[in-house]
C-alpha cells in the first residue's frame, strides 16, 4: 500500500526530476493534459497552472494517492495507465517515475505515439537506478530467511525494465516522432539518520511492506539499516550522498507516423 505522507517525505528531491522532464516540452497552449501516475497530486497542479485553460486528467492505481489527489484539488481517478485511451483534445501526456512500474511500457509509448494527434506531447521520466547500491542490498537481504519463501515473488527489477535512452530514442523515431531523450545522475544530498532507507521505504520497499507482517517489515528494515550504512556512508557534516539514475523520454508526435487502429 502506498503511503502519500511518507512518499512526500522527500518531495523537493522527487520533484526536481518533473520540473527538469516538463523544462523540455515546449507545448505553449493545450487543451487537455494527462497525468499518468499522478501519486499524491503535488505536481499535478504545477500543470494547471503551466496551462490554465487545459482540462487536466489525472490517474493513478493506488486509492490512497487518488484520495490524496483529491484532497489538493485534484480530479484524480484510481485506474490501470495501461488502460489509458488519449482523448481527441489530449495534447500533453506527463507520466512522471511510474512507467517503471509497468514491464511493458515501451509498447504502451508505441500505442500513445500512435493514438495521439500530430503535434502532440509525450514527456516521460524513470528511474534507472535498479543496479544500485540500495536495490543490490534489498535483493540480497530479501534471499535471506525468514523472507525468501514470502518475496520470492517480489519483481524486484534487476535493471531489464527500464532500458537504455538509445532504446527509446529508436523506438519513438521509428514511431514517427521527433524525440529528446537524456539520462542524469542526481546526487541528493540527505540528512537523517538513516537517510537512504527512509527514501527507499515510500518507493522500492512497498511491494515489500505489502507482504509481510509488522513484525518482519521491522526486522527487515532493521537489518537493511547496516547495508545501507555501508553503502552509503554518512559524511562527517551528517548528510549522506545518495546518487539517483533517472531516464527522460519528451517526444512530438509527428505528422507523418503511421495511423494506428
Amino acid at each position: 500500500m502506498w503511503d502519500p505522507d511518507v512518499y512526500l517525505a522527500f518531495a523537493d528531491h522527487r520533484g526536481r526530476p518533473f520540473y527538469d522532464l516538463l523544462s523540455r516540452v515546449g507545448a505553449e497552449r493545450a487543451r487537455r493534459v494527462v497525468d499518468l501516475g499522478c501519486g499524491p497530486g503535488h505536481l499535478t497542479s504545477y500543470l494547471a497552472r503551466r496551462w490554465p485553460d487545459a482540462a487536466i486528467e489525472a490517474l493513478d492505481s493506488s486509492p490512497e494517492m487518488v484520495t490524496a489527489a483529491k484532497e489538493r484539488g485534484i480530479d484524480a481517478v484510481t485506474a490501470d495507465l495501461r488502460d489509458w485511451k488519449p482523448k481527441p483534445d489530449t495534447d500533453v501526456v506527463v507520466s512522471n517515475a511510474a512507467l517503471h512500474w509497468v514491464p511493458e511500457h515501451a509498447d504502451l509509448l508505441v500505442r500513445w505515439a500512435g493514438q495521439l494527434a500530430a503535434g502532440s506531447w509525450i514527456g516521460v521520466q524513470m528511474p534507472g537506478n535498479f543496479e544500485s547500491p540500495s536495490y543490490a542490498a534489498v535483493r540480497t537481504l530479501a534471499r535471506r530467511e525468514p523472507y525468501a519463501k514470502v518475496l520470492k515473488d517480489v519483481p524486484f527489477r534487476v535493471g531489464a525494465v527500464v532500458q537504455p535512452p538509445t532504446h527509446y530514442a529508436n523506438l519513438l523515431l521509428d514511431a514517427g516522432c521527433k524525440v529528446d531523450v537524456w539520462e542524469t545522475t542526481y546526487l541528493h544530498q540527505l540528512t537523517g539518520e538513516h537517510p537512504v532507507l527512509d527514501w527507499i521505504t515510500g518507493t522500492a520497499l512497498v511491494p515489500v511492506r505489502d507482504r509481510l507482517t509488522d513484525d518482519a517489515w521491522e526486522q527487515f528494515r532493521r537489518e537493511l539499516i547496516p547495508l545501507l550504512d555501508d553503502a552509503y556512508p554518512a559524511r562527517a557534516d551528517g548528510t549522506t550522498i545518495f546518487p539517483f539514475r533517472r531516464v527522460f523520454v519528451v517526444a512530438v508526435v509527428g505528422a507523418g507516423r503511421r495511423q494506428s487502429g
